[in-house]
């Protein structure tokens, strides 16, 4: 596997290089060599963050921890992209099998893998327990952002009045508001 390790507002020490790719280099098992695995720590306000990025065929297995200390965002990130990695498995298991909302096979995945008999992934696996059905009226971003604050949601789900498509204004982590645009290619 190959790193690409960067830091913003803090050096990448020997030390924090040495750990990251002891932790993550835990994640070969699962992967070609091939595969990159882009790393980027970084320092806001004395909060240690880290964020994993694997572009895989098709995928991406991403996790961003934070923590009062980096080598803990290491360990943190690690448990949660294994994790990912089982329920990707599940997506590839099924589509073998034909399931037709299964993930497509990577080329970055390693086949020994995919065809292991670990089944410690089935409480991974995605349950939907609610369908919720709901009419959609135009409105401006700014009302969405209005409708959710009024609704105590994280999100609100919106036919864009300018655009008349479909759009999610959400609640970001710092208390700003975001919105989602399709982009179909």
């Amino acid at each position: 596997m190959n790193f690409i390790i960067s830091g913003k507002n803090i050096e990448v020490t020997p030390g924090l290089k040495e750990a990251i790719e002891q932790k993550l280099g835990k994640l070969e098992r699962y992967f070609t060599p091939e595969t990159e695995i882009i790393v980027t720590l970084s320092v806001e306000k004395g909060r240690q963050k880290i964020e994993v990025t694997i572009p895989v065929k098709g995928s991406i297995i991403r996790s961003e921890q934070t923590s009062s200390d980096m080598y803990v965002s290491i360990d943190l990130v690690e448990e949660v992209i294994e994790r990912q990695l089982r329920k990707y498995k599940n997506k590839l298991v099924a589509k073998s099998q034909g399931h037709p909302t299964a993930a497509v096979p990577s080329g970055s995945i390693k086949k020994e893998f995919i065809e292991s008999d670990d089944d410690s992934s089935d409480d991974d696996e995605i349950h939907i327990v609610r369908t919720k059905k709901f009419g959609i009226k135009p409105m401006f971003p700014e009302d969405a952002c209005i409708q959710m604050e009024l609704l105590g949601h994280s999100f609100f789900v919106f036919s864009n009045a300018e655009t008349d498509e479909v759009n999610v204004v959400y609640k970001r982590k710092d208390g700003s508001f975001g919105l989602i645009e399709p982009e179909f290619s």
